[in-house]
């Protein structure tokens, strides 16, 4: 077995066994708390640009397969995990996690000391590190750290989109006889999905809910996304700072009012910018799948997927056009907010939640109802 060696840009260097790809990496070194749900993780494109810790200990248990891909590739650079199963042990499986991070280009680390990894980023922020599999030294790996672009200011969405628009039309898919999900409604909206790094799971949602989609590249124009008609606009997840993307932000601004919005994570953050708030970089980000909202609309908690690492500035969002929704009940963090006056709303946290939790759902049949009650004004 190789040693695996991760670097952080304050000079701590913990050490491991090197699985997957014989290949080194380096991004920004976040931590995700999810129990399942790892191969979705690992093709999240909003992971771009990032080594992922999984705090769950045991990650590759239950093998890879097709389905629960959240795009067409992984997007982490990265993977940290305690224990790294070689045994793919799941009715659904067709390959080992290992076999498939390997095959993709994607280095592992295992038996890290996850723990202290995680409690180490949580007190001093996250950081840029390099993960190495193929005998770096320590101390040039921190120096390769230290040099690495910071997450603040990179405009990743744009590189991760789509550079043709496409269609799409599949629905939720049933799994086993224990799910109960209802069949997907009948084709009766257009609706055009922006593609920041955009989850296949949210297009199925849409999709569920009885929509025609069409989805659109980052750079797309206000107008080229009203010359196709749409009946509602999906402003979608992503990587990177939310800042540099300032065209995004004017193209969404003169969508208010012309066609209904929906956004969510990025695409949050983007209908913010438009709306004149300002983001700003958390210390460590929101990234599982136990997080609780409160929905002050209704008043009840939601317990939601996360994974970002910034934020609206709730102080900077103008309450006069702008209705606050949802609150993190962690940190008070902005979770969501609607227009006063236009048919758009937003939440910072995922919905759509391949694989779970499914408190959130419900956003998409509000959508939906938007959608039909813009059509009969």
């Amino acid at each position: 077995m190789n040693t695996a060696l991760l670097a952080l840009e304050d000079g701590t260097v913990f050490e491991g066994i090197a699985f997957g790809a014989p290949r080194d990496s380096a991004g920004e070194v976040v931590f995700n708390t999810s129990i399942t749900g790892y191969q979705e993780i690992f093709t999240d494109p909003s992971y771009a640009g990032q080594i992922v810790v999984l705090t769950n200990p045991q990650i590759g248990n239950y093998g890879a397969n097709p389905d629960d891909e959240e795009s067409a590739r992984p997007f982490i650079e990265g993977l940290i995990v305690r224990d790294f199963s070689p045994v793919a042990s799941n009715w659904r499986s067709a390959e080992s996690a290992d076999r498939y991070l390997a095959e993709r280009g994607v280095a592992v680390a295992s038996n890290i000391d996850t723990r202290a990894l995680v409690r180490h980023l949580r007190t001093r922020g996250v950081m840029r590190g390099v993960l190495s599999v193929t005998g770096g030294r320590p101390g040039e790996l921190v120096e390769r750290a230290r040099a690495l672009a910071p997450m603040a200011g990179l405009d990743l969405a744009t590189r991760v989109s789509t550079a043709a628009r496409y269609h799409w039309d599949q629905p939720v898919a049933v799994v086993s006889a224990s799910d109960h999900s209802a069949a997907a409604a009948p084709p009766r909206f257009h609706v055009v999905a922006m593609d920041y790094g955009i989850k296949r799971n949210i297009l199925r949602r849409l999709v569920q809910t009885g929509a025609r989609v069409t989805v659109m590249p980052a750079l797309s124009t206000a107008e080229d996304i009203l010359s196709l008609k749409p009946d509602g606009v999906f402003l979608s997840n992503g990587p990177g700072d939310p800042e540099p993307l300032q065209f995004q932000a004017e193209q969404v601004r003169r969508l208010l009012g012309r066609t209904p919005v929906f956004g969510i994570c990025l695409g949050h953050q983007i209908l913010g910018l438009a709306l004149g708030a300002r983001t700003y970089k958390l210390k460590f980000g929101h990234r599982g799948a136990n997080h609780p909202v409160l929905n002050r609309v209704t008043n009840k908690v939601e317990i939601t997927s996360h994974n970002h690492g910034f934020a609206v500035d709730p102080e900077s969002l103008d309450l006069n056009s702008a209705e606050i929704t949802h609150i993190n009940l962690n940190d008070q963090t902005l979770e969501g907010f609607r227009h006063r006056s236009y048919p758009a709303f937003c939440v910072q946290y995922h919905p759509e939640a391949a694989p779970g939790p499914h408190d959130s759902h419900y956003l998409f049949d509000d959508f939906a109802r938007m959608m039909e009650e813009y059509k009969k004004a």
